[in-house]
């Protein structure tokens, strides 16, 4: 039984699920009051932010050793805005960075050109150690659909450096957009390949779909990596539970001279699934029914580390469990992207999660995988939308897979284990005469290009948008470009019009007449330097959703 329906109200039949999920949240608001977890979970967070130095100023002399080594990035480019993040670690692998808890002033440049000959903009920003010495500067007043570069300093040390862009004016008729899509990234499955290929790649944004790093233990010889030149320290042989367990878990992964690339190549826009804090988590529901005050701590270390390791603005930062990760960008007049949180705010899942057969509890209309309030967000963000696309950037599958053993079971961590949730998407969608629907999808490490039906029961029934699900960049390990199942998924599936089980990622270019899905796929990530090649590509035109191979 869920955390939810344990807590359930004798009398809830009487009340909205929408009003019934608001008095479980702020049930566990109070539980956690009492306990006094919520005095835990503060972190000081505001402290640096609300503009008082906690630390003492750290002399730049004494930084004796490169503290960028985990890279720059940018991310959620708006039209007169960038956000540029880095975080200093001379010694990643070690507790704080290598660097004592004080704070390091760090100048940032932003050129119009990679050799900064022309530079629009300079300034300082604070990385605090309460932040674990990470920097997120927004830089705002630039020109809308331009490219910038920027690096930053510290003491004498030089970043390297990085190439962003600015979103088109919200008013303007923007031809066309190319986007990539990339999720699950598990360190210990492989090589990131496939990010060596994205970042030489022409794409204008990166939208990462979730399982950015794995709590799971990587072993000294980096798991499937089989490394013969470095041992791992044994601090990362474990799951990650605490605030430094994930801070050193992201400074693993951000250390990888392929991700480091992409990110420096392309600005990103990210979005957690469950990986970043526990698998298949639901709101205080963790997967081994820890207590949920105890699990919210794990949590609120969890939601931090993500912040202060990503290309995030002010508004994501956390506080304590929580953290405000859906958001909404334009890219002119061409796409509006609702960017999900498909994990904070859920429902537990039915049936004691899994691939399982649909009950009435996992029907039921109480049941959302976004929660209700984003529900209505993202339905009321549909009618008041003027783009051309409306896209999704999400994390589990959203149209339904028919099991290919050919039994009546559905993933029940998926939007198949919340149909009346997804019911009242796709009914707000039709409301709003959304004509142009996209998902982007991540998690299951497969990719597939599928429609979206309003009767996924009836292949007749109309087509109401498309779902572009993106493989993994190694998690699954090399995997094959057809699986065991690959024809009985396909014959159970008629909307399905693509599956590839390899590693890869997946480029969409969004145009005023259609829409083209490139699938990219490597043949191997447990050995590095594996070629790159477009396993299927598929359109769908504007105002006749459908996909149809290129």
């Amino acid at each position: 039984m869920s955390h939810a329906s344990r807590h359930a109200s004798r009398h809830a039949s009487r009340h909205t699920p929408e009003l019934r999920a608001a008095a479980q949240y702020l049930g566990r608001r109070r539980f956690l009051t009492v306990t006094g977890a919520a005095a835990a979970l503060a972190f000081a967070t505001n402290l640096p932010l609300g503009g008082t130095a906690a630390a003492a100023e750290l002399d730049p002399a004494k930084i004796t050793g490169d503290p960028f080594t985990l890279g720059v990035a940018s991310g959620d480019p708006l039209p007169g805005s960038v956000l540029l993040w880095t975080r200093l670690a001379p010694a990643p692998y070690e507790t704080g960075g290598g660097l004592p808890a004080e704070r390091v002033e760090v100048r940032w440049e932003l050129a119009l050109d990679e050799r900064f000959r022309r530079v629009v903009r300079r300034g300082t920003a604070t990385a605090h150690p309460e932040f674990n010495h990470s920097v997120h500067v927004e830089v705002d007043h630039l020109a809308p659909g331009r490219v910038y570069y920027y690096r930053f300093r510290a003491g004498t040390w030089v970043s390297g450096t990085g190439r962003t862009r600015t979103a088109p004016a919200t008013a303007a008729h923007a031809s066309a957009l190319t986007l990539a899509a990339v999720s699950c990234q598990a360190y210990h499955d492989g090589y990131f390949t496939a990010y060596r290929h994205l970042a030489g790649d022409d794409v204008d944004v990166v939208f990462h779909l979730g399982d950015y790093l794995y709590e799971y233990a990587v072993s000294a010889v980096g798991g499937a990596r089989k490394y013969t030149d470095r041992v791992l320290p044994a601090v990362f042989n474990r799951e990650t539970v605490t605030l430094d367990d994930y801070r050193l878990r992201y400074a693993l992964y951000k250390s990888d001279p392929d991700l480091m690339a992409a990110h420096a190549a392309h600005p990103f826009v990210v979005t957690w699934d469950d990986h970043e804090t526990e698998n298949n988590y639901a709101d205080d529901t963790s997967e081994n029914d820890d207590p949920p005050a105890e699990f919210l701590l794990r949590r609120a270390s969890a939601y931090r580390a993500y912040w202060e390791n990503q290309p995030l603005r002010r508004p994501q930062l956390p506080h304590g469990p929580d953290a405000q990760l859906y958001r909404r960008l334009q890219w002119g007049r061409l796409a509006q992207f609702d960017i999900l949180d498909t994990r904070q705010y859920r429902t537990n899942q039915a049936n004691g999660d899994g691939w399982k057969s649909p009950t009435p509890e996992s029907e039921a209309a109480s049941q959302t995988l976004p929660g209700f309030t984003q529900e209505r967000w993202l339905t009321d963000g549909w009618r008041s939308s003027r783009a051309l696309w409306n896209v999704v950037p999400q994390q589990v599958t959203f149209g339904r897979r028919n099991n290919p053993d050919g039994s009546d079971t559905l993933s029940m961590d998926s939007w198949d284990g919340y149909p009346a949730s997804r019911e009242r998407i796709l009914k707000g969608a039709r409301a709003a005469r959304v004509e142009n629907l996209m998902v982007l999808t991540g998690d299951v490490h497969v990719s597939y290009a599928m429609d979206i039906k309003q009767d996924f029961a009836d292949p007749d029934s109309a087509t109401l948008g498309t779902e572009i699900v993106t493989t993994s960049i190694t998690s699954g390990k090399d995997g094959s470009a057809k699986p065991s199942n690959w024809a009985a998924y396909l014959a159970r599936n008629p909307h399905m019009k693509h599956y590839n089980g390899q590693r890869g990622y997946v480029t969409v270019e969004l145009g005023e007449e259609s829409a083209r899905a490139d699938f990219k796929t490597v043949p191997a990530v447990t050995t590095p330097g594996a070629p790159l090649i477009t396993a299927a590509s598929f359109v769908t035109a504007v105002g006749d959703q459908g996909l149809r191979p290129a």
